[in-house]
C-alpha cells in the first residue's frame, strides 16, 4: 500500500486541526485557546472526536487509518455514500484501522472517528495503483452543542450517535459540540458557537446543570440569556432552536441541592425563549425534551439518564420530525 499526504482537507467535524510531529490532531475547540477552555480543555472533552470524520472519494480496495495508541477500546466506522459499511471494534493499545473490501465506484467514502476518545492521525494509506482525493462537504452546516447525551458514548458506534444519524438523514454537515458532564452554560462555550459558520444550531441545555447544581434557578435563566446573545451577535438570522432536558427518571421528581427539577428547569427554558420571540426573533425555537425522549422511552435508561445504544437511534431518527418540524 502507498501512504497519502495528511492535510486538512481530509477531516471534517472538527473545531480545529494541531499538527503535531506525529500527526494531525482533531480538537472540538480551538486548540491555541485551550488554556480559555478549563480545567483542562472542558475537563479533557474538547479532544474527544465525537462527529469527526475523515471525507475522501477513492477506487482503492482497501483503506488504512493508522494513529497514536487508543487509550481505550473504541470503535471506527466506514461509511461508503451514506450508507454504514463496516464498523471495526478497536483493542485499547491499537495503532491501525483496516477497512477492506471496499466496492468499486463508491462516490463518498467515509471513516468516522470514535465518539469517546482522542487521538491523533498518523497516516493514511490505499492501494498502490489506487488514487485519493479529499472531498468537500457543501450540505448546510449545523452545530449541536450539549451533554454526554449529545457526545452519545454508549452509542452503537461513532455514526450511529443521535447527531450523526440525525445529520445523515436531514443532510446537514455536522459539528457536534456534545461535552460529556460539562455542557454548563460557559461563556466560553457560547463564544465558540458564535465563531463557527451555522446554517443550523441546536442546543440542548439543563440536565448537567441540574446534575453538578452549577447554577441555581436565580441564575440559570440569565447565562442562558447570555449565551444566547454570545451566539446572536454573529448568528443574528440563523435558526436556533433550544431544546430542553429529555425524560430523566427521578431528576423529574426530586429537586437538586439547589432546588431545580427538570420540570422547573424547562420552564426557564421555554419562558427564556420566549423571551427572545417577544423581541422578533422569529427564528429561535424552544423544544419540549419530552416531546422527544418521553417517559414511555424510560426503558431505553439503563441508568435513569443516558439512552443506550437503540435509545441513541430512536433520537436521531426522530430529530426532523420533532425538533424541526
Amino acid at each position: 500500500m502507498k501512504q497519502l499526504p495528511l492535510m486538512d482537507a481530509w477531516f471534517h467535524g472538527a473545531v480545529s486541526l494541531e499538527h503535531r510531529q506525529e500527526g494531525i490532531k482533531p480538537w472540538r475547540i480551538p486548540y491555541a485557546d485551550y488554556a480559555l477552555y478549563p480545567p483542562d480543555g472542558i475537563e479533557g472533552k474538547a479532544e474527544i472526536c465525537a462527529g469527526v470524520r475523515l471525507r475522501l472519494h477513492t477506487d482503492s480496495s482497501a483503506l488504512t487509518l493508522s494513529f497514536t495508541p487508543l487509550p481505550e477500546p473504541a470503535a471506527m466506522d466506514c461509511l461508503i455514500d451514506g450508507q454504514l459499511f463496516l464498523s471495526l471494534r478497536l483493542p485499547a493499545g491499537e495503532i491501525s484501522a483496516v477497512f477492506g473490501n471496499l466496492p468499486a465506484g463508491c462516490e463518498i467514502l467515509e471513516i468516522y472517528l470514535s465518539q469517546n476518545i482522542g487521538l491523533t492521525v498518523t497516516g493514511l494509506w490505499i492501494d498502490d495503483a489506487a488514487a485519493a482525493r479529499p472531498l468537500p462537504d457543501t450540505r448546510p452546516r449545523w452545530v449541536t452543542y450539549g451533554s454526554s447525551i449529545t457526545q452519545c458514548v454508549a452509542a452503537s458506534s461513532p455514526s450511529r450517535t443521535w447527531p450523526a444519524i440525525a445529520a445523515a438523514r436531514s443532510g446537514y454537515n455536522l459539528t457536534c459540540l456534545g461535552f460529556s458532564g460539562n455542557c454548563q452554560l460557559e461563556p466560553m462555550a457560547g463564544r465558540l458557537i458564535a465563531s463557527l459558520p451555522a446554517d443550523l444550531i441546536t442546543l440542548c441545555v439543563g440536565v448537567n446543570v441540574y446534575g453538578a447544581a452549577t447554577l441555581s434557578p436565580r441564575v440559570f435563566a440569565p447565562a442562558l440569556i447570555g449565551m444566547l446573545l454570545s451566539i446572536r451577535e454573529r448568528h443574528p438570522l440563523t435558526p436556533l432552536f433550544v431544546i430542553s432536558p429529555i425524560y430523566g427518571s427521578e431528576r423529574e421528581t426530586e429537586p437538586n441541592k439547589l432546588g431545580f427539577t427538570l420540570p422547573r428547569m424547562r420552564e426557564e427554558i421555554a419562558r427564556t425563549v420566549e423571551v427572545f420571540r417577544a423581541r422578533g426573533d422569529s427564528r429561535m425555537h424552544y423544544r419540549d425534551g419530552l416531546s422527544w425522549f418521553g417517559a414511555s422511552d424510560s426503558e431505553r435508561l439503563p441508568d435513569g439518564l443516558h439512552p443506550d445504544a437503540e435509545g441513541y437511534e430512536l433520537l436521531g431518527a426522530r430529530f426532523a420530525e420533532r425538533i424541526l418540524r
